[in-house]
């Protein structure tokens, strides 16, 4: 079950890759980190960690990246100088936007594949995986 899960994942993650690679330079690190910052807003890249399941080099190898692109910014914490608040710039939310009506796009032409019975149950397994 692993490989299969880890199959899926990898041919419909490559299968999305064009959207956000050809369009704005991003890598997948960098297109799960600026999709966290626009569906739940500002984080820390510690909170970003967690949400995404990704290790904190990769986040912050992301972060430096986006930054460079100027679609996320930094803000010290002022209860907590160590952290820094991550959000997206207006350049970021507006790729975010763009970003997430491809994805919807993408998950229509993908799930037609399937009766509305199979992807809803596919969709309930699915969360309840990753909910393990």
């Amino acid at each position: 079950m692993p490989y299969l899960l880890n199959q899926a994942a990898d041919v419909t993650s490559r299968s999305f890759e064009g959207a956000y690679k050809d369009r704005y330079g991003m890598l997948r690190t960098e297109w799960r980190v600026l999709f966290h910052l626009g569906r739940y807003g500002a984080m820390t890249a510690k909170e970003i960690c967690g949400r995404a399941r990704m290790h904190k080099t990769k986040v912050s190898r992301a972060v430096r990246a986006l930054e460079e692109k100027r679609f996320l910014e930094r803000q010290t914490r002022s209860d907590d100088r160590r952290h820094e608040m991550l959000s997206l710039t207006p350049t970021g939310a507006r790729v975010f936007r763009d970003l997430v009506k491809e994805a919807q796009r993408f998950d229509t032409a993908l799930m037609a594949e399937f009766s509305a019975e199979e992807a809803a149950q596919m969709r309930a397994l699915l969360i309840r995986l990753a909910q393990l």
